[in-house]
């Protein structure tokens, strides 16, 4: 059984937190991040420290409890540091550009690819190295595996989009005859 609600989340100097009833409201200087609390899940604030606490402890409390815990641990690491994640196109002619708020991928189909970026969300393009970088991990999760799944990596020659730390399994192609 996993053990992380029972830790308390450290709050940054930077950051500020205001607790609701219903939601949470985290502020930094990486931006301003919120969510709604579960009923079964309180949120205490304790010296430079977040608790986070179910109003029961069957297995579903529990549970609420240690995915709440993370999930405020990352709005929290969210605002003060932010999250990065880094993608590789890897094909003959395959490149990214970023135009204004829009991505625009060359994938090898008859039209590039044109991608809106959320809000929240900035974005390098080194012709073949796409770095998202965000405050909240799971738009940039999100936002990652769309790009991802326009060009996904297949298997005989490894081209398409791939996450940087990737690796791609090879298969061997067809053999001739001899």
């Amino acid at each position: 059984m996993s053990r992380i609600g029972k830790k308390p989340i450290p709050i940054p100097k930077d950051v500020k937190v205001d607790v609701k009833e219903d939601a949470i409201v985290v502020k930094g200087p990486r931006g301003v991040l919120q969510r709604k609390i579960h009923p079964e899940i309180s949120i205490q604030t304790e010296d430079d420290q977040l608790l986070v606490s179910a109003s029961d402890s069957s297995k579903k409390g529990k549970s609420l409890r240690g995915l709440y815990r993370a999930l405020i641990a990352n709005m929290v690491t969210g605002v003060s540091q932010g999250f990065e994640r880094a993608l590789e196109i890897v094909g003959v002619g395959y490149r990214g550009e970023i135009s204004g708020r829009k991505a625009i991928f060359h994938l090898g189909y008859s039209h590039p690819v044109q991608f809106e970026l959320p809000e929240g969300i900035d974005a390098k393009i080194d012709r073949t190295r796409i770095t998202l970088s965000g405050a909240d991990k799971e738009l940039l999760g999100k936002t990652a595996a769309k790009i991802r799944s326009f060009r996904k990596p297949e298997p005989y020659k490894g081209k398409g989009i791939k996450y940087a730390e990737e690796t791609v399994r090879r298969k061997a192609g067809k053999t001739g005859t001899k």
